[in-house]
């Protein structure tokens, strides 16, 4: 064959790669859809004077860490994105005795209110019982409870505290929590 003649065909290898490139526009996006999709959390949502105005599922919040640097200040970096506690007694909450609610200082969540905070005698904000159950869970996705006792904020996954069976009735759990992982609103 000449080389003209051979110029027209196309080797097998050469069309399945050219279909998959011409289909990945098309494949892509679905995949997308779909990663997103599955990290859609259900979230109670409250207004700023503390009442709630219904669950919604809502998109998980992710972004690199490089974003998270920029956003919060280096100790609330440590604690929310890297697991780390602030020290006893230094934090803006733990001898709060004003009412509000606490949200999430990385995505705004509605966490604690001041109704069921309690002074634990720890030197961190405790409480006995999170804002709503949807909320607060721990690593990964799971509720806290006694086999897993760190506590994470369910929409960006930020480390807030350790949960304790040591706390008041009912529910005698003490979340113990970092101030600096939280955004204090006064109602």
């Amino acid at each position: 064959m000449s080389d003209f003649e051979n110029a027209g065909k196309i080797s097998r290898r050469g069309f399945v790669a050219s279909a998959v490139i011409a289909a990945a526009p098309l494949v892509l996006p679905l995949r997308r859809v779909a990663a997103f999709a599955a990290a859609d959390v259900l979230i109670a949502q409250f207004n700023d004077a503390g009442e709630k105005t219904g669950v919604s599922r809502v998109p998980k919040v992710v972004k690199p860490e490089a974003e998270w640097r920029k956003q919060l200040s280096p100790l609330a970096f440590a604690v929310t994105r890297k697991a780390d506690t602030e020290r006893a007694f230094s934090g803006a909450f733990w001898n709060l005795h004003e009412h509000g609610m606490f949200r999430c200082i990385c995505c705004d969540t509605a966490l604690f209110s001041t109704k069921v905070k309690f002074d634990s005698g720890t030197g961190w904000p405790s409480f006995w019982q999170p804002i709503a159950p949807e909320n607060v869970g721990g690593r990964n996705g799971t509720i806290a409870g006694p086999t897993n006792t760190e506590v994470t904020c369910q929409r960006c996954d930020a480390h807030l505290g350790d949960l304790f069976d040591d706390g008041p009735k009912p529910t005698g759990l003490r979340y113990c929590i970092d101030s600096v992982s939280l955004r204090f609103v006064k109602i």
